[in-house]
C-alpha cells in the first residue's frame, strides 16, 4: 500500500509522531476498511435520496465544477491575436476560471486584457478583492501564492499570512472606506488601484466596502480551537457519516485518510506537514463564532481538474491528492503572478444581479461571457439569459469567434422522467458489460447495500449518456427560438468547452480508461454537466 506520509526530516518526522501514530492505525488505512453502515447492519442513509439534513451555510466559496480556460485563444482568435480582448465573468463564482484563463493565454499574446468579474455574493466579492490585491500588491512571489493557497481554502493560516492582511490589504480597504464614511449607502464607489500596466478597479457602495473591510478582521473571541469545533461540527458531523463514508468507498485506504484529515483540520497543506504554524482563524471563512458557511461536502479538489492534479509531483507520497493539489496550485498561481507581471491588464469587480448587469457594463464590447449556471431553469433560465447578456457580446465584425458560454449544472437531473431512470436501471447488454470490465465482480456475493452494490449503482449513472435528455429539454424550452429572437445562435461545435467535458470518452480497455472512470468515480461531478456556446448571427 503506497503511505501519503513522507517527511523532510529527522526533526519534521519526530514533532509529527503524536499525530501520525494515531493516524496510522485508523482503521481507514486499512485495506479491509467497511463504511459504517455495513459494521452496523443498516440501510444507510442515502437510499431514500433525501439528501439527508444539511449541515453548514449555503455559501459557494469553492467551484463546483473544475476551472477552465474562457478563451482558448489557439482555438478561436489564433495565437497571433493582435487586438485587445475583454472577458465577463457575469456570475463569477471564485477566481478559478479568471486564474485558469491567464494561465493558459499564449506567451504569444501581448495586448491588452481587459476581465469584469461580478458576483451577485458580496462574501465571494470580498474574497475575490482580498485575493487579488494579495497578487497585485506582494512582491515575494513565494509569499503571496502560499498567501492566497490559504485565504482561498485553509481554515487557519499563519501569522505570517494575517501580517500580510493586516499591514499591505487592510489599509487600502481602510484608507476607501473612511473616505466613503458619510456617503449615500445606496450610490456606487469606485477605487482604482493601478501598478504599472496592471489596475485592479472595483465598484461597490459604502456598505459593500465595508463589508470587504470585515473580512480582513477575524472576530472577537475566534481562536483555532474554536475554528476547530466549528468546522468538523460541518464537515464530520455524525448525521452524514454514511455520505462520506459512500465517497471513501471509491478511494485507497492512503487516500481515505488524506480525505478525512482534511474534513477534520480544513489544512490544504500535505498530509505530513507539520500545522503548528496554522494557529490563525482566516477571516475571509469566520464571520461570527458559530458557522461554516459551506455544506459539509464542500471539496477544493472540485475547482480543479483531477487529472491535472494527480499528474502533479508531490515527491514519494504519490496517494496525497491533497499535498498534490496544494503543488498544483502553487504552480498554477506562480503562473499566474508572472504572467500578469507581463501583461497589460485590466481587472474590474463587481456585486451586481446579473439581471441589472446590461446597465453596468459595455455593449457590443466583449470577446467571451462566461455565465455560469444562471441559464439553468432553475435560475433565470435561457430566454431571460440570452436577452440579457446577447447585446453585450461582440458582433461578428468585431470578433467572429466571441462567444457566450452557458452552463445546465442540474438540467438534465432535473429533466429525467419515471422512464428515463427506469431504462438507466435496466441498462444494455453493453453497457452491463462495460460497467464489470470497470468493477469486476471479487467473487463475493453481491447483495443489500455491499459497498460493491454502492459503487455499481454510482457507476450506472457515470456510464450513462445523457443526450436525448437534454436535447428534448432544449425543444421543450424553446433554445432555437430564444436565440433567434436576440440574433444568437447554439454552435454547433464548441471551441472553447466541450459539450460534455467530464462524462467518460474513453472506452473499457483502451490505455487510460480504467484510470479515467476512477477518477471520474471520485471527482464530485456526475457528467451530466452540459456547456452551450452561443455566438451572433448578425
Amino acid at each position: 500500500m503506497t503511505t501519503p506520509t513522507f517527511y523532510c526530516g529527522a526533526e519534521c518526522q519526530k514533532s509529527h509522531w503524536p499525530e501520525h501514530k494515531v493516524e496510522c492505525k485508523s482503521d481507514l488505512g486499512r485495506e479491509d476498511w467497511q463504511p459504517s453502515w455495513m459494521l452496523e447492519e443498516r440501510a444507510p442513509e442515502f437510499v431514500d435520496n433525501s439528501g439527508g439534513e444539511v449541515f453548514g451555510g449555503q455559501k459557494y466559496l469553492w467551484g463546483n465544477v473544475p476551472a477552465y480556460d474562457v478563451l482558448k485563444l489557439g482555438s478561436n482568435e489564433g495565437e497571433g491575436y493582435a487586438k485587445n480582448l475583454n472577458v465577463l465573468f457575469a456570475a463569477a463564482g471564485d477566481l478559478r476560471n479568471v486564474v485558469k484563463t491567464i494561465v493558459d493565454l499564449p506567451t504569444s499574446y501581448n495586448h491588452g486584457l481587459t476581465i469584469r468579474i461580478n458576483d451577485f455574493d458580496i462574501d465571494l466579492v470580498a474574497r475575490n478583492v482580498i485575493i487579488l490585491l494579495v497578487a497585485l500588491v506582494v512582491d515575494d512571489m513565494d509569499e503571496a501564492v502560499d498567501c492566497i493557497i490559504h485565504v482561498w481554502y485553509s481554515t487557519l493560516m499563519r501569522a505570517s499570512d494575517m501580517v500580510i492582511l493586516e499591514t499591505r490589504i487592510r489599509p487600502l480597504i481602510r484608507d476607501v472606506c473612511d473616505k466613503l464614511r458619510n456617503k449615500p449607502p445606496e450610490k456606487h464607489f469606485s477605487r482604482n488601484w493601478e501598478f504599472g500596466d496592471r489596475s485592479l478597479r472595483v465598484i461597490l457602495t459604502p456598505p459593500q466596502w465595508n463589508h470587504v473591510l470585515r473580512f480582513l478582521e477575524k472576530p472577537v473571541g475566534l481562536n483555532a480551537e474554536r475554528v476547530r469545533q466549528i468546522h468538523t461540527a460541518t464537515t464530520l458531523a455524525h448525521s452524514r457519516r454514511d455520505y462520506r463514508d459512500r465517497y471513501m468507498t471509491f478511494l485507497s485506504p492512503p487516500q481515505r485518510l488524506c480525505f478525512y484529515k482534511f474534513r477534520e483540520d480544513g489544512l490544504l497543506l500535505p498530509f505530513g506537514y507539520p500545522r503548528h504554524e496554522f494557529t490563525e482563524p482566516n477571516p475571509t471563512f469566520f464571520q461570527d463564532t458559530d458557522t461554516w458557511p459551506m455544506k459539509d461536502s464542500a471539496d477544493p479538489l472540485t475547482s480543479w481538474s483531477l487529472e491535472e492534479v494527480l499528474r502533479t509531483s508531490s515527491g514519494p507520497a504519490t496517494a496525497d491528492v491533497y499535498g498534490k493539489l496544494l503543488f498544483y496550485l502553487r504552480g498554477q498561481f506562480h503562473s499566474f503572478l508572472n504572467r500578469i507581471q507581463n501583461l497589460r491588464i485590466h481587472l474590474m469587480i463587481l456585486n451586481f444581479n446579473p439581471k441589472n448587469l446590461p446597465d453596468r457594463v459595455e455593449k457590443d464590447f466583449y470577446s467571451r461571457i462566461e455565465v455560469s449556471g444562471i441559464a439553468d431553469a432553475n435560475a433565470l433560465g435561457i430566454h431571460r439569459t440570452l436577452n440579457l447578456m446577447v447585446p453585450l457580446l461582440q458582433s461578428p465584425l468585431q470578433n467572429p469567434h466571441a462567444t457566450l458560454i452557458t452552463l445546465f449544472l442540474n438540467t438534465v437531473n432535473d429533466t429525467l422522467t419515471a422512464q428515463d431512470k427506469l431504462q438507466s436501471v435496466s441498462m444494455t447488454g453493453r453497457e452491463m458489460k462495460s460497467l464489470f470490465e470497470y468493477l469486476p465482480p471479487n467473487g463475493c456475493p453481491i447483495d443489500g447495500f455491499e459497498t460493491g452494490v454502492v459503487k455499481f449503482t454510482f457507476a450506472r449513472e457515470i456510464v450513462g449518456r445523457y443526450d436525448h435528455v437534454f436535447d428534448r429539454f432544449m425543444k421543450k424550452t424553446g433554445f432555437k427560438e430564444a436565440g433567434e429572437n436576440v440574433g444568437v445562435k447554439m454552435k454547433e461545435k464548441h471551441t472553447v468547452i466541450e459539450k460534455w467535458p467530464f462524462r467518460l470518452k474513453l472506452r473499457p480497455g483502451q490505455p487510460g480508461a480504467q484510470e479515467e472512470f476512477d477518477r471520474s468515480m471520485r471527482e464530485g461531478i456526475s457528467g451530466k454537466e452540459r456547456y452551450v456556446e452561443w455566438k451572433k448571427i448578425h
